[in-house]
Protein backbone atom coordinates (compact mmCIF):
# COMPACT_ATOMS: atom_id res chain seq x y z
CA UNK A 1 0.00 0.00 0.00
CA UNK A 2 2.95 2.25 1.04
CA UNK A 3 6.27 2.55 -0.02
CA UNK A 4 8.84 4.56 0.70
CA UNK A 5 12.32 4.50 -0.50
CA UNK A 6 15.54 6.74 -0.12
CA UNK A 7 13.72 9.14 1.52
CA UNK A 8 15.15 12.58 1.97
CA UNK A 9 13.78 15.16 3.99
CA UNK A 10 14.92 18.49 6.39
CA UNK A 11 14.33 22.06 7.51
CA UNK A 12 16.09 24.27 5.38
CA UNK A 13 19.99 23.61 5.20
CA UNK A 14 19.60 21.19 8.33
CA UNK A 15 18.96 17.44 6.81
CA UNK A 16 16.94 15.17 9.29
CA UNK A 17 15.98 11.76 7.04
CA UNK A 18 18.66 10.24 5.35
CA UNK A 19 17.60 7.90 2.97
CA UNK A 20 14.59 6.44 4.34
CA UNK A 21 12.97 3.62 2.93
CA UNK A 22 10.18 0.78 4.57
CA UNK A 23 6.83 -0.21 2.89
CA UNK A 24 3.80 -0.99 4.58
CA UNK A 25 1.24 -3.90 3.07
CA UNK A 26 -2.72 -3.14 3.13
CA UNK A 27 -4.30 -4.07 6.95
CA UNK A 28 -1.16 -3.88 8.57
CA UNK A 29 -0.17 -2.10 11.64
CA UNK A 30 3.19 -1.18 11.30
CA UNK A 31 5.63 1.05 14.49
CA UNK A 32 8.26 3.27 14.05
CA UNK A 33 10.11 3.32 17.22
CA UNK A 34 12.63 5.37 18.52
CA UNK A 35 14.08 8.25 21.05
CA UNK A 36 13.42 11.76 20.23
CA UNK A 37 15.00 13.48 17.68
CA UNK A 38 15.75 10.38 15.01
CA UNK A 39 13.36 12.01 12.28
CA UNK A 40 10.15 10.10 13.35
CA UNK A 41 7.61 13.96 13.05
CA UNK A 42 9.86 14.34 9.92
CA UNK A 43 8.80 11.48 8.84
CA UNK A 44 5.36 11.36 9.11
CA UNK A 45 4.99 15.14 8.03
CA UNK A 46 7.19 14.36 4.66
CA UNK A 47 4.98 11.49 3.78
CA UNK A 48 2.07 13.59 4.70
CA UNK A 49 3.36 16.24 2.53
CA UNK A 50 3.62 18.74 4.92
CA UNK A 51 7.77 18.47 4.04
CA UNK A 52 8.76 19.00 0.76
CA UNK A 53 11.22 15.81 0.12
CA UNK A 54 14.30 16.80 -1.17
CA UNK A 55 15.09 12.76 -2.58
CA UNK A 56 13.58 9.47 -2.93
CA UNK A 57 9.99 8.89 -3.87
CA UNK A 58 6.66 7.63 -1.89
CA UNK A 59 4.25 5.42 -3.66
CA UNK A 60 0.66 4.70 -2.22
CA UNK A 61 -1.40 1.92 -4.19
CA UNK A 62 0.97 2.05 -6.82
CA UNK A 63 0.98 6.08 -7.90
CA UNK A 64 4.28 8.42 -6.82
CA UNK A 65 2.78 10.23 -4.80
CA UNK A 66 6.01 12.38 -3.84
CA UNK A 67 5.36 16.04 -5.25
CA UNK A 68 1.28 15.85 -4.39
CA UNK A 69 0.34 18.78 -1.76
CA UNK A 70 -0.90 17.68 1.37
CA UNK A 71 -4.88 17.66 0.35
CA UNK A 72 -4.38 15.38 -2.26
CA UNK A 73 -3.09 13.20 -0.46
CA UNK A 74 -6.11 13.00 2.08
CA UNK A 75 -8.37 12.72 -1.03
CA UNK A 76 -6.53 9.37 -1.71
CA UNK A 77 -7.06 8.70 1.93
CA UNK A 78 -4.11 8.95 4.20
CA UNK A 79 -5.00 11.14 6.93
CA UNK A 80 -2.48 11.98 9.89
CA UNK A 81 -3.51 12.49 13.89
CA UNK A 82 -0.20 14.95 14.53
CA UNK A 83 1.97 15.29 17.50
CA UNK A 84 0.12 17.87 19.82
CA UNK A 85 -3.03 16.67 18.63
CA UNK A 86 -3.31 20.57 16.42
CA UNK A 87 -7.31 20.39 17.42
CA UNK A 88 -8.98 23.47 16.95
CA UNK A 89 -8.84 25.01 20.52
CA UNK A 90 -11.46 27.50 20.72
CA UNK A 91 -13.93 25.43 18.33
CA UNK A 92 -16.58 22.60 20.20
CA UNK A 93 -15.20 19.01 19.95
CA UNK A 94 -18.50 18.73 17.67
CA UNK A 95 -17.03 21.51 15.54
CA UNK A 96 -13.59 20.07 15.17
CA UNK A 97 -15.30 16.82 14.20
CA UNK A 98 -17.47 18.75 11.74
CA UNK A 99 -14.05 20.03 10.02
CA UNK A 100 -13.06 16.66 9.37
CA UNK A 101 -16.46 15.87 7.83
CA UNK A 102 -15.93 18.45 4.88
CA UNK A 103 -13.70 16.42 2.62
CA UNK A 104 -17.02 14.06 2.93
CA UNK A 105 -19.57 15.84 1.88
CA UNK A 106 -22.73 13.55 3.23
CA UNK A 107 -25.62 13.95 5.72
CA UNK A 108 -23.18 15.33 8.78
CA UNK A 109 -26.07 14.44 11.37
CA UNK A 110 -25.41 10.80 10.34
CA UNK A 111 -21.79 10.41 10.14
CA UNK A 112 -21.10 12.40 13.66
CA UNK A 113 -23.45 9.60 15.06
CA UNK A 114 -21.21 6.99 13.86
CA UNK A 115 -18.18 8.33 14.25
CA UNK A 116 -18.90 9.48 18.45
CA UNK A 117 -20.48 6.01 18.55
CA UNK A 118 -16.72 5.04 18.55
CA UNK A 119 -15.51 6.97 21.50
CA UNK A 120 -17.77 7.10 24.49
CA UNK A 121 -15.86 9.11 26.44
CA UNK A 122 -15.83 11.81 23.46
CA UNK A 123 -20.21 11.68 24.15
CA UNK A 124 -20.56 14.21 26.91
CA UNK A 125 -18.22 16.34 25.73
CA UNK A 126 -19.32 17.37 22.23
CA UNK A 127 -20.46 20.85 23.04
CA UNK A 128 -16.69 21.78 25.17
CA UNK A 129 -14.81 23.48 23.19
CA UNK A 130 -11.23 22.15 22.42
CA UNK A 131 -8.90 23.83 24.69
CA UNK A 132 -11.58 22.86 27.52
CA UNK A 133 -10.59 18.78 26.93
CA UNK A 134 -7.81 17.59 28.60
CA UNK A 135 -4.92 16.16 26.75
CA UNK A 136 -5.93 12.71 26.54
CA UNK A 137 -9.62 13.75 25.67
CA UNK A 138 -7.87 15.86 22.70
CA UNK A 139 -6.10 12.99 21.56
CA UNK A 140 -9.45 10.96 21.29
CA UNK A 141 -10.94 14.14 20.09
CA UNK A 142 -7.78 13.97 17.04
CA UNK A 143 -8.36 10.30 16.30
CA UNK A 144 -12.20 10.81 15.91
CA UNK A 145 -11.91 13.73 13.51
CA UNK A 146 -9.33 11.30 11.52
CA UNK A 147 -11.82 9.37 11.49
CA UNK A 148 -14.84 11.35 9.74
CA UNK A 149 -12.68 11.92 6.46
CA UNK A 150 -12.53 7.95 6.04
CA UNK A 151 -9.16 7.49 5.29
CA UNK A 152 -7.73 3.80 4.49
CA UNK A 153 -3.99 4.81 5.74
CA UNK A 154 -3.69 6.49 9.23
CA UNK A 155 -0.33 7.87 10.44
CA UNK A 156 -0.40 8.43 14.14
CA UNK A 157 2.43 10.19 15.40
CA UNK A 158 3.50 9.99 19.36
CA UNK A 159 0.01 9.87 20.50
CA UNK A 160 1.17 9.19 23.93
CA UNK A 161 2.72 12.12 24.42
CA UNK A 162 1.91 14.05 27.79
CA UNK A 163 -1.16 11.45 27.73
CA UNK A 164 -2.12 10.01 31.21
CA UNK A 165 -2.13 6.29 31.94
CA UNK A 166 -5.62 5.32 31.99
CA UNK A 167 -5.61 7.39 28.40
CA UNK A 168 -3.20 5.24 27.64
CA UNK A 169 -4.79 2.33 27.92
CA UNK A 170 -7.80 3.95 26.29
CA UNK A 171 -6.18 4.46 22.99
CA UNK A 172 -4.45 0.58 22.87
CA UNK A 173 -7.98 -0.61 22.99
CA UNK A 174 -9.59 2.24 20.60
CA UNK A 175 -6.80 1.82 17.80
CA UNK A 176 -7.33 -2.10 17.92
CA UNK A 177 -11.12 -1.49 17.06
CA UNK A 178 -11.32 1.03 14.99
CA UNK A 179 -8.76 -0.77 12.85
CA UNK A 180 -10.70 -3.98 12.66
CA UNK A 181 -14.34 -1.94 12.29
CA UNK A 182 -12.73 0.54 9.42
CA UNK A 183 -10.03 -2.43 8.00
CA UNK A 184 -7.49 0.84 8.32
CA UNK A 185 -3.92 0.80 7.76
CA UNK A 186 -1.94 2.54 10.59
CA UNK A 187 1.63 3.90 10.88
CA UNK A 188 2.60 4.44 14.25
CA UNK A 189 5.73 6.41 15.66
CA UNK A 190 6.16 6.19 18.63
CA UNK A 191 9.23 5.97 22.05
CA UNK A 192 6.67 4.23 23.80
CA UNK A 193 7.53 0.57 23.98
CA UNK A 194 4.72 -0.61 25.56
CA UNK A 195 2.67 1.02 23.46
CA UNK A 196 3.74 0.49 20.02
CA UNK A 197 4.32 -3.51 21.14
CA UNK A 198 0.75 -3.88 22.17
CA UNK A 199 -0.85 -2.77 18.79
CA UNK A 200 1.82 -3.44 15.81
CA UNK A 201 2.03 -6.06 13.77
CA UNK A 202 6.01 -5.44 13.32
CA UNK A 203 7.96 -2.40 14.23
CA UNK A 204 11.14 -0.32 12.56
CA UNK A 205 13.52 1.49 14.32
CA UNK A 206 14.57 4.50 13.34
CA UNK A 207 18.38 5.78 14.31
CA UNK A 208 19.14 9.04 13.02
CA UNK A 209 16.82 9.30 9.96
CA UNK A 210 17.43 5.98 8.71
CA UNK A 211 15.48 2.82 9.20
CA UNK A 212 18.19 0.70 10.79
CA UNK A 213 15.88 -2.49 11.52
CA UNK A 214 13.12 -4.20 11.40
CA UNK A 215 12.00 -6.21 14.28
CA UNK A 216 8.54 -8.37 14.83
CA UNK A 217 5.94 -8.15 17.66
CA UNK A 218 7.81 -11.03 19.45
CA UNK A 219 11.38 -9.37 19.54
CA UNK A 220 10.19 -6.42 21.50
CA UNK A 221 9.96 -8.52 24.84
CA UNK A 222 14.00 -9.06 24.10
CA UNK A 223 15.23 -6.61 26.58
CA UNK A 224 18.82 -7.40 25.94
CA UNK A 225 18.05 -6.66 22.21
CA UNK A 226 15.87 -3.20 22.81
CA UNK A 227 19.15 -2.47 24.66
CA UNK A 228 21.40 -2.99 22.08
CA UNK A 229 19.30 -0.60 19.48
CA UNK A 230 17.64 1.50 21.66
CA UNK A 231 18.42 1.37 25.61
CA UNK A 232 15.01 0.97 26.16
CA UNK A 233 15.06 -2.25 28.37
CA UNK A 234 14.26 -0.62 31.68
CA UNK A 235 10.82 0.07 30.11
CA UNK A 236 10.51 -3.67 29.42
CA UNK A 237 10.92 -4.68 33.60
CA UNK A 238 7.89 -5.12 35.89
Amino acid sequence: MLEVAGLRAGYGPIPVLHGCSFTIRKGEFVGILGHNGMGKTTLMRTVMGYLRAIGGWIRYEGEDITTLPTHQRARRGISLVPQGREIFPNLSARDNLRMGLLRRGRAEAAELDGIVAEFPRLRGLLDRDGNALSGGEQQLLAVARCLCAKPDLVLLDEPTEGIQPSIIDELVETFARIRRQYSLTMLLVEQNLDFITQLADRVLIIQKGQITRELDRAALTDAHLISEFLGFAESTSP
